[in-house]
């Protein structure tokens, strides 16, 4: 028996998945899809490690040896802002452009310099690893740049989630084809 509840992207009592908000903005960074479970499932084993490793440095620091209780506390830290960052990375769209953010990097490129934003197939990483596979790539291609890969089909948000993918590319193109002629 599914239990329906609230959510940030979807009001009470409708069924339409893209249900626009009446406090939608267009001009604020946005991710037009929901995170994985992969995504979701690393991110919570990161804070579950982190709490570990949090509680080691409370019990170093009660022991009296401040200097391993720094290092724990600054190794909880880390693994926390890891699991932010994991739980960030992906496409973002708003009126100004798209984004892609990646784990250590981000990559902005604004509607008036995309071509075309379309999906291909091509060979594509499984969940990031160098291990490619056959798959649907959404890329946005540059005017005087090669393509830069979005979304995959086999990424953390989108493994084994074919619908799922379909509706985040088909969403993307959307505010491409909107956005690059304004």
């Amino acid at each position: 028996m599914p239990l329906p509840f609230l959510t940030a992207d979807r009001a009470f009592g409708t069924t339409a998945h893209d249900v626009a908000l009446p406090f939608d903005d267009h001009d604020h960074w946005r991710r037009p899809y929901r995170p994985g479970p992969w995504r979701v499932a690393s991110a919570a084993v990161l804070l579950l490690l982190a709490s570990f490793v949090l509680l080691a440095a409370m019990i170093i620091a009660f022991a009296g040896a401040l200097p391993g209780a720094g290092v724990c506390l600054g190794l909880g830290l880390a693994l926390i802002v890891s699991a932010l960052r994991l739980l960030r990375a992906g496409v973002w769209v708003s009126r100004h452009g798209v984004r892609r953010v990646a784990f250590f990097s981000t990559t902005t490129v604004p509607w008036n310099r995309a071509s075309t934003v379309r999906t291909v197939q091509q060979p594509v990483r499984w969940l990031g690893l160098p291990r490619t596979v056959q798959g649907q790539a959404l890329v946005v291609v540059r005017q005087g740049d090669e393509p830069l890969p979005l979304l995959t089909d086999h990424n953390a948000d989108f493994l084994s989630r074919a619908e799922a993918f379909d509706r985040a590319a088909d969403t993307v193109e959307a505010w491409g084809s909107e956005y690059r002629g304004a």
